[in-house]
């Protein structure tokens, strides 16, 4: 599942790392600190499959949760063997400086009580943790004092019973979910409590949890780590993608589970909308689409003030509560050129009513255009819905279709290759809608929908002949036909991907909103 195959990239190499810090173990300027020949043992590193990289990916590796115990225990054996710390000691500096290990080496060597104190480490030497039967001792949380009771205290000399050392433990663990600054139970005392104590105290269920927290805490400590937001899936993926190049990149990456996510926002793949864009129009969607659904059927504007106005009875007769202005609703209209037709208007070509109506279909563009967008991006959302949901037939299907036609299993994986392209496809052009709905237009917004419009005419065309009856796939004229469509299809979404990625990434496309970040991405040639 290792390769030794790496991405190039061409983003900037300046030091603001997601998010905004720029503490961290990676950093290279020509591929994000990946060593030209990468550890196999250390993580999966994904190809997207060709010698050169198209301009819509990005470098990229995904780690397994060994991996990740991996860079640890390796981080805390160097810092172990240099300033001759316990390794538990030693997890618990890195740790406090997220694991940047050249920022504790400096901290600690030129102010070594003050990185301890920050840390919550004690300067007094002691053996290793045990507990003990102190007589006379009187345990300050639950006041007993029986005999024969056992205790434990960390290097600060707090000592606590060991029933209220296990009670306070699980609370932190198991309730809070804290593992990493868990600290002494006695008021005021920051002493960090170490692995190697927690182990003694607990049970092996939740001296597991704490191991898992802790390996949270350093992915989440790693600005260059994420982890992969598929249910149940354990791996982290590692990408160099700097925060101010999002406006000019779609960091999607893949796990080796096979979900495809941004690394950016950690939603799914949006490509080829930019981050900021993919954020402003979910807001919208999720506050207009609705509202604008309902304005556009029920309400119109008044002729002379633009008021929006509902119509709340029966009769045609509308009068603005804001300007007073009278009309008719239906021809838009005065009220003063209908006589007594109250409740039907046959008076279509007025000048003032043929007006009205022009002035009213100008103020509705905007909403007119956004519902164009919503409606047809809606509509994928739905296509992809139940794509996925065909996908899940799909080799139900393609074993009915084995037996019925005499082909073997490798024969039929041409309906797994459709079916798979089918939700690529339909995600991307999901996105293309909210991606052309704040473009401005000019060309390249042409050439853009031309490109958009080929694969969605292709796509169609491959879920039509994709649903055809079993019978109906067992000819192999239509065999012949979903491979060569499926493979269009892929085709065309590459080209339009790679035409979007390029005019980003070179700051060509022209948008209707700001970014909040415009800064271009650095090309190979400006690297020193």
């Amino acid at each position: 599942m290792d390769t030794d195959d790496e991405f190039m990239s061409t983003v900037s190499s300046e030091d603001d790392m997601l998010p905004d810090d720029s503490d961290n173990d990676i950093s290279g300027d020509d591929d994000f600190g990946f060593d030209d020949e990468p550890d196999p043992d250390l993580g999966i590193q994904q190809d997207i499959g060709q010698n050169k990289r198209a301009p819509y990916d990005v470098s990229f590796r995904v780690y397994e949760p060994q991996d990740i115990q991996q860079q640890q225990d390796v981080l805390i054996d160097e810092v172990n063997m240099i300033l001759n710390i316990s390794k538990e000691e030693s997890a618990i500096l890195l740790r406090h400086f997220r694991w940047n290990k050249e920022r504790l080496l400096e901290q600690y060597m030129d102010h070594r009580e003050k990185a301890l104190e920050a840390a919550g480490l004690s300067q007094m030497t002691s053996g290793p943790p045990k507990l003990e039967v102190i007589p006379g001792f009187c345990c300050d949380i639950c006041c007993e004092d029986e005999e024969g009771l056992q205790s434990f205290a960390l290097k600060c000399g707090h000592r606590f019973c060991v029933d209220c050392y296990r009670h306070y433990l699980g609370q932190k663990i198991r309730e809070e979910g804290e593992a990493a600054r868990i600290q002494c139970p006695a008021e005021g005392c920051n002493i960090i409590i170490d692995a190697r104590s927690l182990d003694l105290l607990v049970t092996t269920e939740l001296t597991e949890r704490y191991h898992k927290l802790l390996n949270r805490t350093y992915v989440e400590d790693k600005e260059t780590l994420k982890w992969c937001p598929a249910p149940d899936c354990q791996n982290a993926i590692e990408c160099g993608i700097k925060k101010k190049d999002l406006t000019r990149i779609v960091p999607t990456v893949a796990c080796s589970c096979s979900h495809r996510f941004c690394f950016g926002c950690i939603l799914n793949d949006h490509q080829p909308a930019p981050c900021e864009l993919v954020k402003k129009w979910l807001k919208k969607c999720a506050d207009d689409s609705e509202t604008a659904n309902w304005i556009s059927a029920n309400t119109k504007e008044c002729p002379k003030c633009n008021s929006t106005i509902e119509k709340n009875g029966g009769c045609n007769h509308m009068t603005c509560r804001k300007c007073k202005h009278e009309f008719c609703w239906m021809c838009m209209g005065l009220w003063s050129e209908h006589g007594t037709s109250w409740y039907n208007c046959n008076r279509f070509e007025e000048k003032s009513g043929t007006d009205a109506r022009d002035a009213q279909a100008k103020s509705r563009v905007s909403l007119e255009r956004y519902l164009h967008y919503y409606n047809r991006y809606a509509n994928h959302e739905q296509s992809a819905r139940l794509d996925k949901d065909l996908f899940a037939k799909t080799e139900k299907k393609m074993v009915q279709l084995q037996k019925e036609s005499g082909m073997s299993w490798i024969e039929v994986q041409y309906l797994s290759a459709a079916s798979m392209a089918l939700q690529t496809c339909r995600q991307t052009l999901m996105w293309t809608y909210a991606f052309a709905f704040y473009l401005a237009r000019n060309n390249l917004t042409t050439i853009f929908e031309d490109n958009q419009k080929d694969l969605e005419l292709a796509v169609e065309s491959l879920s039509e002949m994709f649903e055809k009856p079993v019978t109906e796939l067992a000819d192999s004229r239509l065999k012949v036909d979903i491979m060569d469509k499926t493979s269009y299809c892929n085709k065309r979404r590459i080209i339009l991907l790679d035409d979007t990625a390029r005019n980003l990434s070179e700051g060509k496309w022209i948008f209707n909103v700001e970014f909040s970040n415009p800064t271009p991405i650095s090309g190979p040639s400006s690297r020193k």
